[in-house]
């Protein structure tokens, strides 16, 4: 279990640095489309909806991978029970706050995808989907880079 942990892990992270710059594309695309082409979709901001989402999803899946199958998670809960993760800070981040900021991101990007698809034009419900989405995706790398920089 260790190595493929291991693995996972470093794909995760991999991943996620990916993802940040695939969520810049997405944001210019959205600004431009929404304050330059009078809200008419263009071809980038459905192509970077679609690599978003995809990113979304396969970071989701890789992470409830490693969260349920190869780290502690389960045995944590066993030996200290749910009580003593959502007192301790880190435990907290790392199996209650994180995995769930990124399951309700994955779901809205997946709403924002099939809106943006369909639509000529951005709607503002497709607009503050979208902003709300990075805003979850946003929340979960922070807790990451907080982990990783000593913040």
């Amino acid at each position: 279990m260790g190595k493929l942990h291991f693995i996972l892990t470093k794909a995760h992270g991999g991943f996620a640095y990916i993802e940040l710059i695939l969520v810049l594309v997405f944001l210019v695309a959205l600004f431009a489309v929404m304050f330059g082409y009078s809200g008419r979709v263009t071809k980038l901001l459905r192509k970077s909806t679609l690599f978003v989402m995809i990113f979304f999803h396969i970071q989701l899946i890789v992470g409830f991978v490693m969260l349920i199958g190869t780290s502690e998670f389960l045995n944590t809960i066993k030996a200290v029970g749910m009580g003593k993760i959502m007192k301790d800070a880190y435990l907290r981040q790392s199996f209650v706050e994180h995995p769930t900021s990124m399951l309700i991101a994955a779901i809205l990007m997946t709403i924002v995808n099939k809106k943006i698809k369909k639509a000529g034009h951005l709607s503002m419900s497709a607009f503050w989907l979208s902003v709300l989405a990075i805003l979850f995706f946003g929340f979960a790398f922070s807790i990451v880079m907080g982990r990783l920089f000593g913040a």
